[in-house]
């Protein structure tokens, strides 16, 4: 299985998929002439001055960053990263950041057009998501792409939401507390499901809580961990970006990285991170109370920015100034053995961080999905869904990482195509929303 997973993994994260994803990317960028890079101090400063709430929607437009960051901010940053570096060198760790400043438009769009295009089901919970931006947006010949994102999105999220979450907690749990695997799972799946009964509002409060909170320690502890290092950061800079373009000779337990591979572990596990592209994000930001597409999508924009160009990238800065990337560690071990070379606790510090990160991951892709599958079979089918999600919890953490990463890449590829072609189609749509509110905003 493993082997043939890895096979159809090449295949759809060959270069048709890097040139769809980046080349969308720039597309939009073009088509909005650079507006999310000249335009993240805005995002920012709107995020401070807290938005503005409309009447429709279900949660404040802060609530539903945090519920789209607590999907984002995961196994990628820790697991994540290490993955991407240990399989691709250091190089690996800028295609993270290009994919991410690309990204920006990507995450933006997505979110634009699905405030644009939401609508109420018939408990009166608004539901938006590419699903929905392409079957109000494209028309009802394209709903069938609307159904195929649909179906992906919500077999996707069992796998990128799910089972990696709860396998990579029961992996660094065992690792740093040798604590049992079917205790981590049952104990996460209690927690999950004490949540998931709330709804979308409880989990956008838990994740409103949560999400700050652990970025900002995980942010502290690695800022620490760089300025004892300080003299070797500008080393260390300088081969991410030589890597990127010449590949990294073998070294160490190190096999050594064509350039290709690099391009490829730094795409997909960035897009693993930040998730623009595969659209899933935007299904959170649907939910704001907000009377603004483009505001929202403002908001969307530092979730990916935080995410990777700061999150990402100092785990991949402890990792290369640490030299762990050379070892045999692989995942999580390796961050964990990275913290470990300056903090005496780092082990443990990285184990209970991931557990965190993990388990908003669980919550916010719950939400993703239960909304994929609402979309298929309607709100009858919110409570079966659940009950699923919560029984794969412990199902995962049972199973092997290698198999489970190879799984989840392979439905992201899958998940992102329909999303992609959207935005692609979609895009004039969310130039005249972008024009109309910089106009109505005097934005220059």
């Amino acid at each position: 299985m493993t082997d043939f997973l890895s096979q159809l993994n090449s295949i759809v994260w060959g270069v048709p998929m890097l040139v769809l994803l980046l080349g969308t990317g720039l597309y939009l960028n073009i088509c909005l002439r650079g507006l999310t890079l000249l335009r993240i101090g805005y995002a920012f400063r709107l995020l401070l001055k807290g938005g503005k709430s409309g009447d429709e929607g279900e949660i404040a437009p802060f609530k539903a960053l945090m519920t789209s960051m607590s999907a984002t901010v995961g196994t990628g940053n820790i697991a994540g990263v290490a993955t991407a570096i240990g399989i691709g060198g250091p190089g690996a760790l800028f295609w993270m950041w290009v994919t991410a400043l690309i990204g920006l438009a990507t995450k933006y769009s997505e979110t634009v057009l699905s405030v644009n295009f939401r609508e109420k089901d018939d408990q009166g919970n608004m539901c938006g998501g590419p699903m929905y931006f392409i079957k109000n947006g494209m028309g009802p010949k394209w709903r069938w792409l609307a159904t195929a994102y649909a179906v992906f999105a919500s077999i996707a999220a069992f796998g990128i939401g799910n089972t990696v979450q709860s396998n990579s907690v029961a992996d660094a749990l065992h690792a740093s507390f040798n604590v049992p695997e079917a205790l981590t799972a049952a104990v996460l799946a209690f927690f999950v499901a004490a949540v998931l009964l709330g709804g979308i509002k409880r989990i956008s409060n838990v994740a409103a809580a949560l999400v700050p909170t652990m970025a900002i320690l995980y942010f502290l502890c690695a800022l620490v961990i760089i300025l004892v290092n300080i003299v070797h950061v500008p080393a260390v800079f300088g081969l991410v970006i030589e890597s990127a373009f010449t590949g990294t000779a073998a070294t160490g337990g190190f096999a050594g990285a064509a350039v290709w591979v690099a391009i490829r572990m730094g795409v997909a596990r960035g897009i693993f991170s930040n998730e623009a592209g595969l659209g899933s994000g935007s299904i959170a930001h649907a939910a704001a109370q907000t009377d603004s597409p483009v505001r929202q999508g403002f908001f969307s924009m530092v979730g990916t920015f935080t995410d990777t160009l700061i999150i990402c990238t100092l785990t991949g800065f402890v990792i290369l100034l640490s030299g762990s990337w050379t070892g045999s560690a692989q995942g999580a071990a390796m961050t964990a053995e990275a913290f470990s070379t300056v903090l005496p606790v780092g082990s443990q510090l990285v184990a209970v961080a991931l557990v965190l990160f993990a388990f908003t991951t669980l919550l916010g892709w719950s939400y993703y999905g239960e909304k994929s599958v609402e979309y298929l079979f309607g709100s009858k089918s919110i409570l079966p869904f659940r009950v699923l999600w919560v029984i794969a919890v412990p199902l995962g953490a049972m199973v092997q990482l290698d198999l489970v990463w190879l799984i989840a890449d392979t439905l992201n590829a899958l998940m992102a195509i329909p999303n992609l072609i959207a935005l692609i189609i979609l895009s004039p749509v969310v130039v005249r929303l972008t024009r109309e509110y910089i106009k109505n905003n005097k934005i220059r």
